[in-house]
């Protein structure tokens, strides 16, 4: 799916078919979109990127937001903007799938990157 062909996509419906942790769609060379799926008591985990800046789109379920830790509640259809250096977590608070669409400007990881579950994707970003 990674490919500079690509031009459009139905993002909400691949937000929506992917159980994915994290899946990388699409990388250029300024930006990335992700789209990543949290469980029911999941996060995405606290972290700060410190040169990207990331938007996140939020496509299914409820959660809270924590930036700088300031908690608010996000739904379908809210967008944060998470500006570099801002410390942020994701946490899935409801009883089904916390659907997300993101993007970072610049890239924040590999292009064609797919990590199954949490699990996954902290142990090869600890690597």
């Amino acid at each position: 799916m990674d490919t500079s062909a690509v031009n459009e996509l139905d993002l909400i419906a691949m937000a929506q078919g992917s159980d994915d942790f994290r899946r990388v769609l699409v990388t250029g060379e300024h930006m990335q979109v992700v789209v990543m799926t949290i469980p029911p008591g999941g996060e995405i985990g606290a972290e700060t990127h410190g040169d990207t800046d990331q938007v996140l789109y939020f496509v299914d379920g409820v959660g809270d937001a924590i930036l700088d830790g300031e908690t608010t509640a996000v739904s379908a259809g809210h967008l944060v903007f998470v500006r570099a250096g801002t410390h942020h977590n994701f946490v899935n608070t409801g009883d089904a799938p916390l659907r997300i669409a993101s993007a970072y400007a610049p890239p924040e990881h590999a292009p064609g990157t797919i990590h199954r579950t949490k699990a996954e994707a902290d142990e090869a970003e600890h690597h």
